[in-house]
């Protein structure tokens, strides 16, 4: 049995082969990371060496797929056309980068609609994801389940598949399933993972599910908070993610942590996350 594709979100401030070296010191086999400064548009000059030997890490110790993250300004339903034109301009430049580390995904907030209604925030984010998915790109853009605050946009897994349906080239868009988000929605995955699962498959179909955040949660099912807590220290515990890294419809997706911690700290999890998943090295 393969081991498990599990990481972190890592700072790209020293470069793309320094993000692998500090992968491999956590025993990560992948890790997420932004593509440019996540609160502005400041973004890193690429150096082909440098993702060059991102690329021969990854192959010599058997990663999976890198989740990049898009940066949090990006709003592709805002209500003022400029941000929206941003956020188009920026994705395709972040996409664009991204054919350097081909086969691998690029996570997005899908947007909020900022007093517009989810119809229009919809309708708004197919037409960013429409001018900007093109056929032969090797790069599959996810949109994330999102927790259900102020007028976030995915907040169901009915508005993520309403977004989906109306892509052109749907082949290139997939979902990242945030643990804490979809708690924080309302899915009840601690107690109730097999059914929250069969109403994504209902929904969107399991095979759309191309990647995991794993989060635990600082609130209840339902609270509509996103505030991550450390495995097993929220109301997700440990049993939750025990049930998800042995679970064979999940655990050959990538899994990035993206909790409250310090290397150290995203070390002592990766290892549990392995201890739970009855790897033994």
């Amino acid at each position: 049995m393969p081991r498990l594709c599990v990481g972190c979100h890592l700072s790209m401030a020293k470069g793309y082969a320094a993000m692998g070296r500090t992968a491999i010191a956590l025993d990560a086999t992948t890790f997420a990371f932004f593509t440019r400064n996540p609160r502005g548009g400041t973004v890193r000059k690429l150096v082909e060496s440098d993702v060059a030997t991102l690329r021969d890490i990854m192959a010599e110790h058997a990663f999976g797929p890198l989740v990049a993250h898009a940066p949090y300004t990006y709003n592709l339903c805002s209500a003022k056309e400029d941000v929206r034109a941003f956020a188009r301009r920026s994705m395709a430049e972040d996409l664009e980068r991204m054919e350097a580390l081909p086969g691998n995904l690029y996570n997005l907030h899908p947007g909020s609609h900022v007093g517009q209604g989810a119809d229009r925030g919809i309708e708004l984010i197919v037409e960013g994801l429409n001018e900007l998915l093109e056929p032969g790109q090797r790069t599959m853009v996810l949109l994330e389940t999102m927790a259900g605050k102020g007028s976030e946009v995915g907040r169901s897994f009915e508005e993520l598949a309403r977004i989906v349906d109306g892509v052109r080239h749907d082949e290139l868009l997939g979902i990242c399933l945030d643990t804490c988000h979809v708690s924080d929605a309302g899915y009840d995955i601690a107690g109730d993972l097999d059914g929250v699962l069969a109403q994504f498959d209902r929904v969107l179909g399991l095979g759309r599910l191309k990647a995991l955040h794993l989060n635990d949660s600082k609130h209840p099912v339902g609270a509509r908070k996103d505030r991550h807590e450390r495995i097993g220290e929220g109301h997700l515990g440990v049993a939750c993610f025990e049930r998800i890294v042995t679970d064979e419809r999940l655990r050959n997706l990538p899994m990035i942590l993206e909790t409250p911690n310090e290397p150290s700290g995203y070390a002592r999890e990766i290892a549990l996350l392995r201890g739970l998943a009855d790897e033994r090295g």
